[in-house]
């Protein structure tokens, strides 16, 4: 059932129109705002009395959640059922947080190589090679909790251009470099052409690549054939989508940085929020009301754009990292029955850490014409700073921003005399905060937002699982790579047509000026 054929959907339609006249400032001093819309589950706080939302409001979302079989899409989520219907796969990446891996022969082996690894005085620096989902994901994670870190450097090459390889290497010694080569099918050709290219890099200096080099991957025999041991391939399943793949194999750059029992620490804190998101009744299911208040601004306030603002610099990389989660699971134009949507799904996701931000597009949120929502995060104690004696104030100062600019975008402050310095407020915002963002944290967060993104895509009945639009430009690609394949496509041939006159457009000799 897509959203419009909900039975609440068109009571929510005009309950929209209603509130539209309504001031985020008279909706924020109703009586029992903060027990209305603040949720907790330890340490987890989210305040969302910034949104345009009511008691009426919130409980027809709910209904709308119950009417769309919410529930029993969670119970085949949680029961591995293949939910992933255009690839006929299962949905897996929560299995993984459960403690029973913990027996496995893949946590054994993926911890023995980390320890290995980390023990050892001759490996300097380890770098991922890999992109979307299995760069994303670990180098975002790897970033957030660099105070958890050992002493090797992890670092992180995704783009094709051979700039960034180049640039990852130069201070690197090829007898202590450690290359992780991460790719679901082991056919991306953006990460075996950077693999390529670190292999050569290895050999130019006498260094044999097999002992330097591991894979992770869903296809093991192809990881060989390429030149990696059988030993040093870690395999994931099948099941895992890449975006969803850093609690698996894919994670083992963030093992090695921060160590097997931190690692765990950051399962741990995900599964608490799979327990709470699938044994807790929807009116209190903190991922669920996030999901419905996403549809509500999107679907309803026509909002398309939410905005995700960490009040914290070590969380730099998470709004790319939902960016993807969100947009490649849920940018989709058909329903599960291959039907066209009737509403857009999917917000546009965009952000920056919040004092920066505050220096850069901030006005436009608080004085451009086009309506957007914003999360605030913020971590209400700070992990401890090798700094003189004050770090603790700057943390304070930081709080007290996040806190300010939700205010100010919801209240505004009235100047008719000076229209420039107008500011009309009706921004709305939601704050979530937590301890501090050690890996338990941190984990909690990120599976909160996975859960965001699935409850949004099981009530607008699309599959959040596969990324066709992806695919396509991976085909393409290779494609134009193989020029026996023009002959075979007239699309093909217009674009190398294209290609070609483009090309001819550009300078021949781009010699590097000198002055």
């Amino acid at each position: 059932m897509q959203l419009t054929d909900n039975p609440y959907f068109k009571i929510l339609i005009k309950e929209a129109k209603e509130i539209s006249s309504v001031s985020l400032n008279d909706l924020m001093n109703q009586k029992n705002r903060v027990d209305d819309f603040c949720f907790s589950l330890d340490p987890l706080w989210v305040d969302m009395t910034r949104q345009f939302i009511t008691p009426t409001i919130f409980d027809n979302l709910i209904k709308l959640a119950e009417a769309s079989g919410i529930e029993e899409k969670f119970s085949k989520l949680a029961n591995g059922e293949p939910i992933n219907k255009t690839e006929n796969r299962p949905v897996l990446h929560t299995k993984l947080r459960l403690k029973e891996r913990y027996k496995s022969a893949e946590w054994q082996k993926l911890t023995s190589f980390c320890e290995q690894v980390r023990s050892n005085k001759n490996i300097r620096t380890i770098v991922n090679i890999g992109i979307g989902g299995s760069d994303l994901g670990p180098s975002m994670v790897t970033s957030a909790l660099k105070p958890f870190q050992g002493n090797q450097n992890i670092r992180f090459v995704s783009n094709v251009d051979p700039a960034d390889l180049n640039d990852n290497l130069l201070d690197c010694d090829p007898e202590r470099t450690f290359f992780l080569v991460t790719s679901k099918t082991f056919t991306t050709a953006e990460t075996l052409q950077n693999a390529s290219l670190a292999r050569s890099w290895l050999k130019q200096a006498n260094v044999t690549p097999f002992n330097q080099m591991a894979a992770i991957t869903a296809a093991p025999q192809k990881a060989i054939d390429w030149g990696i041991s059988k030993e040093k391939i870690f395999d994931f399943a099948d099941g895992i989508g890449g975006r969803y793949s850093l609690w698996s194999s894919v994670g083992l750059p963030i093992m090695i940085a921060i160590g097997n029992k931190n690692f765990r620490s950051f399962l741990e804190g995900a599964a608490e929020i799979d327990k709470h998101v699938f044994n807790t009744p929807i009116r209190n299911n903190i991922p669920v009301i996030l999901a419905l208040l996403r549809i509500w601004n999107r679907n309803f306030l026509n909002i398309p754009m939410h905005g995700i603002m960490p009040y914290d610099q070590r969380l730099s990389m998470l709004p790319a990292w939902a960016q993807q989660l969100e947009m490649e699971s849920n940018g989709k134009s058909v329903d599960k029955h291959n039907k066209k949507l009737q509403v857009p799904a999917s917000p546009l996701i965009w952000g920056e850490p919040g004092t920066n931000a505050q220096h850069s597009f901030f006005q436009y949120l608080h004085q451009g014409l086009e309506k957007q929502s914003l999360d605030i995060l913020i971590p209400r104690n700070a992990i401890e700073c090798y700094l003189p004696e004050g770090w603790k104030e700057s943390h304070k100062t930081l709080i007290f921003n996040a806190l300010a600019q939700a205010e100010a975008l919801a209240i505004g402050q009235e100047n008719l005399e000076e229209p420039h310095r107008n500011f009309q407020g009706g921004k709305a915002s939601t704050i979530i905060s937590w301890g501090k963002s050690d890996p338990y944290n941190l984990g909690g967060l990120l599976a909160l937002y996975e859960h965001v993104t699935i409850t949004s895509g099981f009530l607008w009945d699309i599959n959040s699982f596969d990324q066709w639009g992806v695919e396509l430009g991976k085909q393409k690609a290779k494609e134009l790579v193989n020029p026996e394949n023009y002959d075979e496509f007239n699309e093909i041939k217009n674009i190398r047509c294209r290609i070609t006159n483009a090309v001819k457009c550009l300078p021949q000799k781009n010699k590097p000026t000198t002055d």
